[in-house]
């Protein structure tokens, strides 16, 4: 996945744009990650407007998708303008030789114009979703992940979540250490707990002691992450039944307080991995993991690499003579 393609039309979003050039535009060998040929490729020469007032000059015709390892999708600003037809054929053509195609946010609109996600899961951002199952009733529309895939087919959820896919592809591709790399010199996490769910628009719960109680377990389970914590003890924290608490948990926050005490803990253990010269045995116990086996397993689902395998990388890129891109003198 070393030649990616960017499929420029009028009105996409200069975030979307920022965010793909970003990750795979700059030169960052020296820190190990590959050498990519990033391209934006158009139907007609350009200059294309973009929102904003800004416009964009492409450097490829709809043709270099043809030669592309990767075809990245930018949202447009208005979901409801029609894709020309030769963009729309260009992408299932690609789709068709079995080239990874990713849609940020509202491109999930231009896949599905394109007749690519008949049938198949897929994610925008939650205050679109509506309208993208009525418009395409065919398409299973996932309201929690912030990206999905199905069948070579990326979709990602509102804004943000780009960044996620696009590291997440870049990890696929060129494994976990090269993403993170990416990632440092953008200043943001390799990747996110959570899902989509957490940034859905929810009402706010009725009983603002319910919401005050729940913030404040939240506040004391974070201080208290290396004691063997339960959903009984927060429950009794809260003065609720495990069964009303899970509730209210759940609706407060978008997922399980199982969930959300897992990914807070190997956050925490993932930062002493970094900060600290602590035996794992060590590291396990502080993040409050009931055994060293426990630890080495989630973590290595969460991060893809094991605790010392990560501490290895992380020594590596802090002693890099470089530093990253956004902090070079005078930038």
């Amino acid at each position: 996945m070393r030649r990616v393609a960017i499929v420029v039309q009028p009105g996409i979003r200069s975030f979307d744009l920022a965010v793909i050039t970003e990750v795979w535009g700059p030169d960052r060998s020296r820190v190990g990650v590959p050498g990519f040929e990033l391209r934006r490729c158009a139907l007609e020469p350009g200059p294309i407007p973009l929102p904003g007032g800004l416009t964009l000059t492409p450097d490829r015709g709809l043709d270099w998708l043809a030669t592309a390892d990767l075809v990245v999708v930018p949202a447009l600003a208005e979901p409801a303008d029609p894709t020309p037809a030769p963009v729309l054929a260009a992408l299932r053509e690609a789709h068709r030789r079995g080239v990874p195609v990713a849609a940020l946010c509202a491109g999930a609109f231009v896949l599905a114009e394109a007749g690519l996600l008949e049938g198949r899961r897929a994610v925008t951002h939650w205050w679109l979703a509506p309208q993208l199952a009525a418009r395409y009733p065919g398409i299973v529309v996932e309201d929690a992940p912030l990206y999905v895939e199905d069948g070579g087919l990326w979709t990602s959820a509102g804004v943000a979540s780009g960044i996620d896919l696009c590291l997440h592809l870049v990890r696929e591709a060129h494994g976990a250490e090269a993403a993170a790399a990416i990632a440092r010199s953008m200043v943001t996490g390799p990747f996110r707990t959570g899902d989509h769910a957490q940034y859905l628009d929810r009402p706010v719960p009725a009983a603002d002691r319910t919401a005050e109680a729940l913030a404040a377990v939240r506040a004391r389970a974070l201080r208290s992450l290396h004691e063997p914590l339960s959903v009984a003890t927060m429950a009794g924290w809260a003065g609720m039944s495990p069964r009303s608490f899970a509730r209210h948990f759940a609706a407060a926050t978008g997922t399980t307080p199982h969930r959300w005490l897992l990914g807070h803990r190997l956050d925490a253990a993932r930062k002493l991995l970094e900060r600290t010269d602590h035996p794992v045995p060590e590291v396990a116990r502080r993040a409050g993991f009931a055994s060293e086996v426990t630890f080495r397993q989630h973590f290595t689902a969460y991060v893809g690499l094991g605790p010392r395998a990560y501490r290895a990388a992380s020594c590596a890129s802090a002693a890099a003579p470089n530093p990253p891109d956004s902090v070079r003198k005078g930038s």
